[in-house]
């Protein structure tokens, strides 16, 4: 049963981000975002927070903490900064999830514990630039030899790229198109070979490093390997299943954020000598994004709720993402209607949410991808 209150673990999770929020980010977050900078900084202070391993087991140095918490850190940060939100996330439900899911008791001790404590910060390395959602298509490739598995190839759009000091790669080890034909690498900055491409230069999202990833003849061990050879794919669909999540979340962060700033912005603003909120124009819009921003939260929470329960969320997390970052969209543009002239100007943050928001209806998959998989587990 889904309980529709904070639990105390949300409360003070909350309170805690935005305590530390008004401090490390709001002061700097347009400076980051006119100069496209990515604060790497100040991940290892959301590290010593717990927010960089708020899924991962205490043994391994975590929070420990189960999806609800999840959702509120993500959401929390994404009314701050959207940006500094979407590399966490990355972060956790992507590089340092594959790990911890697919993971040897080793590969958890040497990695998990540093992605969880922010002294690595994590990237996930799947999108190639002529495959989008269609990675079964992927050219990066894994050879074997005596010594291990050399890899060429280039991954992009990739959050956290270029910063990142460990990646999970996929690359194709079998026959091009073949499900069981991919394996999942876990590799390290530094590695010969493998680097940080180009960095994007981005409409939104801008405090977040979205990179190419390039192997060059970059050599691994099979001690590298996440779970078995062959498996990487079926891996990566999984993990994407939590990703639907983060990005729900994320657009929940962005969707409240507007609506927060909307209502204070309609009550004090006044036209004709009243406050905006009195006209029916502005009220109506008011209500319909409130009620929007619920019917979101309570289909996230849904699928929150599933994962905890270790249940199938593929079908809940696909009908999350797709709503929420659908109404993320329409209440960042109503927010800008709202505040009218000043919506368009960076002196307010609608504008910053407006042109933030619209990657949560691309990324871990458009809008479209996910009506493909809510379509095909109905009509089953």
């Amino acid at each position: 049963m889904i309980s529709f209150e904070l639990n105390e673990n949300q409360v003070m999770i909350a309170g805690m981000i935005r305590d530390f929020g008004a401090k490390e980010i709001s002061p700097f977050r347009k400076d980051w975002d006119d100069r496209q900078e990515f604060p790497v900084p100040l991940f290892k202070k959301l590290g010593e927070l717990g927010l960089m391993g708020v899924l991962v087991p205490q043994e391994y140095d975590g929070a420990g903490f189960g999806y609800f918490e999840y959702v509120t850190a993500i959401m929390e940060l994404a009314k701050l900064d959207p940006g500094i939100a979407l590399s966490m996330a990355a972060h956790n439900s992507l590089c340092a999830g594959h790990i911890q899911a697919f993971g040897t008791d080793e590969q958890k001790e040497k990695y998990l514990k540093k992605l969880a404590k922010g002294e690595y910060l994590g990237a996930w390395g799947l999108t190639e630039p002529n495959t989008g959602s269609d990675a079964a298509n992927m050219r990066t490739v894994a050879k074997k030899d005596s010594d291990g598995y050399i890899l060429n190839g280039t991954k992009n759009f990739i959050t956290n790229g270029f910063s990142a000091d460990v990646a999970v790669v996929i690359a194709r080890t079998g026959e091009l198109r073949n499900p069981h034909g991919m394996t999942a690498f876990i590799l390290e900055k530094g590695t010969p070979g493998f680097r940080g491409g180009r960095k994007e230069d981005k409409l939104g999202m801008r405090t977040s490093e979205t990179a190419e990833l390039i192997l060059e003849d970059c050599r691994v061990s099979e001690s590298q390997i996440l779970g078995k050879t062959g498996e990487g794919f079926i891996q990566s669909m999984k993990v994407l299943e939590g990703g639907r999540i983060s990005i729900a979340a994320l657009s929940l962060g962005i969707a409240e954020g507007a609506l927060e700033a909307s209502l204070k912005y309609a009550k004090e603003r006044k036209q004709f000598g009243r406050p905006i909120a009195d006209f029916q124009g502005i009220s109506f819009k008011l209500a319909d994004m409130a009620t929007q921003l619920e019917a979101a939260r309570l289909l996230t929470y849904k699928a929150a709720d599933l994962k905890n329960r270790g249940q199938q969320v593929k079908l809940e997390g696909a009908m999350a993402k797709y709503y929420a970052s659908e109404i993320a969209v329409k209440l960042a543009n109503e927010a800008v209607q709202i505040f009218g002239g000043y919506g368009f100007t960076k002196d307010y943050p609608v504008e910053k949410y407006y042109r933030d928001v619209k990657l949560c209806t691309i990324g871990e998959g458009t809008s479209e991808i996910q009506k493909m998989v809510i379509s095909k587990a109905i009509l089953k």
